[in-house]
């Protein structure tokens, strides 16, 4: 449940209503809003119904929450969520692109794409060292060196970093070099990655699994937010259907449910979701209309020789002109770029 405060109540007020929930066993989440400050309580609502919390000091009203995922409803932040990272806006008005190889195969290869795809508008430098691959002969990475070339990346170009973090013993070593940790659809259900990258306060780029509801998605955000972690942003990357033609099927229909059911925010991953470098741009431009708040792309100088996901890995000039489309969308649905 929720629990809204009258406008304007005072900070003792509020934090009378904390310690009343956590003298109860509950544990209190605080979201404060430009006008009301809302504190969600975790744990089963149940016994709470013959409690008079109404009658506590400020207390404007208590609502039930329905939905199973709880700090990431809109029930209990009404506003999107928007936070800051070194001057780039995530879940604003305005898009954020983050964009790269899948793979950190080299500095010169990293460095080459890098000043690409910063020319070109990206904010985001996405760049794989730790690489979990279907196939175990497939390349894993660069493991540490890859982080250290992505923070040298960082240096030279100003972009931040976003790569992915497989392992819960290996979320503090990420967070060392890492501006976002991304978790792969293939570590969606990975609890005890969730809560350890919960527990880091580092932002958290968190896929959807390819075989994941949408609720399940929301209920593995929840382990992230459930550790006092609200820099969550969810991804959009394609789901396995029974059609061949691309590698998964983007679920367009995603976004706007996502945003009707969470503040969180909310990108879309082109390259991964058609498998298919021709189909990136079109699937850019239909998840901009649709609402998403930025993408996240696939870049190489060389995708004939890409060590991994070539064929989806767009060229630093088509990339240029996939941002310069993406603009114009970004435009006509009141966003910017």
């Amino acid at each position: 449940m929720i629990i809204v405060m009258r406008q304007g109540a005072p900070d003792e007020e509020i934090q009378g209503v904390v310690a009343t929930i956590e003298e109860l066993g509950y544990r209190a989440h605080l979201s404060k809003g430009e006008e009301r400050t809302i504190i969600g309580v975790i744990g089963d609502e149940r016994p709470l119904a013959v409690q008079p919390l109404e009658m506590l000091a400020g207390v404007e009203r208590v609502v039930p929450i329905l939905q199973p995922f709880k700090l990431a409803s809109r029930d209990f932040r009404p506003q999107n969520t928007v936070f800051s990272l070194n001057g780039v806006t995530v879940g604003g008005d305005q898009l954020v692109i983050m964009a790269g190889p899948c793979a950190v195969e080299s500095r010169e290869q990293l460095l080459e794409i890098a000043a690409a795809v910063k020319e070109a508008g990206a904010t985001v430098l996405r760049g794989g060292a730790f690489k979990p691959r279907t196939s175990p002969y497939s390349f894993q990475g660069l493991g540490v060196r890859g982080l250290e070339l992505l923070a040298e990346a960082r240096e030279k170009t100003g972009l931040l970093i976003v790569t992915e973090v497989i392992s819960p013993t290996d979320v503090a070593l990420v967070g060392e070099y890492a501006d976002i940790l991304q978790i792969g659809a293939r570590n969606m259900q990975n609890f005890s990655l969730l809560q350890e990258a919960g527990r880091s306060g580092h932002p958290v780029l968190l896929k959807r699994g390819m075989m994941s509801t949408l609720q399940e998605l929301l209920m593995s955000a929840e382990y992230i937010l459930a550790n006092s972690n609200y820099r969550v942003i969810l991804c959009e990357r394609g789901i396995r259907t029974f059609e061949t033609a691309t590698r998964n099927t983007l679920d367009i229909n995603a976004i706007p449910v996502l945003k009707k059911l969470t503040h969180l925010p909310v990108i879309v991953d082109p390259s991964h979701a058609t498998g298919k470098w021709e189909y990136v741009g079109a699937v850019s431009k239909a998840a901009v209309a649709a609402g998403a708040d930025g993408l996240i792309v696939e870049v190489h100088t060389h995708p004939e020789k890409a060590f991994s996901d070539g064929a989806q890995s767009l060229k630093p000039g088509v990339f240029n002109q996939l941002v310069a489309d993406v603009r114009r969308v970004a435009e006509a649905v009141g966003r910017t770029l």
